[in-house]
Order: structure tokens, then sequence, then C-alpha cells
């Protein structure tokens, strides 16, 4: 501090060291970039979560397509699953669900995809900061955030079917597995869980005429934890 005459009398000069000057400067800049982080944040954060969602959710549905066309459905016909009695003109009559092939696709079927779905824990994927921005341009810029899925709670396997018109007195009879399970979605500073909904193709076949209104025991369901 220094004291200088003027006209009016003595006054203080306040002095200030120029290493307070550099500190308040870091300071407020430091404030800003706070500021503007925690703002880009907010802005982005939406933005990746959906971007991971649909990157995780294509991740396990593909898993679980293989799993299962590799490990459980590759040797599965139409004819193990359901039987068609006809009658003397070879008129449908009667079809009726194979109960104990169907349960062993279940419980193989939820058994591979429980595993293939705990091996995604070790796996990871990476998400440019700049794919969020929705530009082109920038879709590969930017800092790499590491992506990690966590299974979460039940695998749900549903054996189902489905008749469609298939032409002139034909019916095609499709045979699916509905699955559904849900896990956890990793990112930094933030998490989310995803429903994932799958629907896997069997088996098919052409039913030529009227569909019996006779139809015993499809109606399978199996959950695993």
């Amino acid at each position: 501090m220094r004291w200088y005459k003027s006209r009016w009398g003595l006054k203080r000069r306040i002095f200030i060291a120029p290493g307070i000057i550099i500190f308040l400067i870091i300071f407020f800049f430091s404030l800003a970039g706070i500021f503007l982080f925690r703002q880009f944040e907010n802005n982005l954060k939406p933005t990746i979560l959906s971007v991971a969602e649909i990157k995780a959710h294509s991740m396990a549905v593909e898993a679980m397509n293989q799993a299962l066309y590799e490990q459980v459905l590759i040797d599965t016909e139409y004819e193990e699953l359901i039987a068609i009695h006809k009658d003397a003109a070879q008129r449908v009559t009667l079809m009726q669900a194979n109960t104990v092939k169907i349960s062993r696709v279940l419980t193989k079927a939820a058994l591979e995809i429980k595993k293939v779905l705990n091996s995604l824990e070790t796996d990871s994927f990476q998400i440019p900061v700049g794919q969020a921005l929705d530009s082109p341009l920038l879709a590969h810029w930017g800092p790499q955030l590491k992506v990690k899925l966590t299974p979460l709670g039940t695998v749900h396997v549903n054996f189902l079917d489905d008749f469609q018109q298939a032409g002139i007195n034909q019916t095609r009879h499709l045979l699916y597995l509905q699955i559904k399970t849900t896990i956890q979605i990793i990112i930094p500073l933030a998490t989310e869980t995803i429903d994932i909904y799958n629907q896997v193709p069997i088996a098919e076949t052409i039913i030529v005429g009227e569909v019996p209104d006779t139809y015993l025991g499809l109606d399978a369901g199996l959950f695993t934890d």
C-alpha cells in the first residue's frame, strides 16, 4: 500500500501483488469452465445415454440371436414341436404341441441367453462424444466414453405362435421365442436401465385348408434368475 499527494490532500493507493491478480484470473476462468462443463454435460448426457442404449440393445440382441441359433435352434424342426393330424381326406383335424420338446427348448434357451448376457459384463464399447452432437462431420471426434453393460434380474422366455394368411386356402403357421430381460448401461457419471425385447423365429409351415379349431398344448413360458 502506498500514499500519494494530490491537491485534495493525501490519498491511499491500493497495491495488489501480481500473484493475487493471476490467482483471481485463474479462479474466474475455472468457475467459467466448471459452469460450461456442467451445461455441456446436462445437454449431452441424455443424448449420450440414448446412443448408448441403441448400441447396447443391438449388442445384446445380436449376442442372444447368435447363441440361440448356434446352440439351441440349430437342429430344431417344426415337426418336432407341432404334430399335425389329418383325416382320410388329408384335411387337418388336430394340431398338438410337443410340450416335452418345447420345455427343453425353453430351458436351454434361457440358460444360453443368461450365459451370453453374463459374458457381456467383461466386454465394453466406446462412444465418441462427437457422436452425441448429431453431426456426421463430428461423429468420430472428441474423447471416447467407455460404456459397460450389466445384466439385471430375470430372463423371461416364452414360446409363441402366429397364424398368417399365405394365399388362397393356405395359412402360414409361425413359431418363435419371445425374450424379455433387463440390462444396465454404465457410462461415466451416469447409469441407465433398459428392457430388452427380442423375438426369434424358430420354424414355420404352410397349412393347406382350414386351420382346425382344436389346438392342444401350446401355452409355454419360462423364466430364470
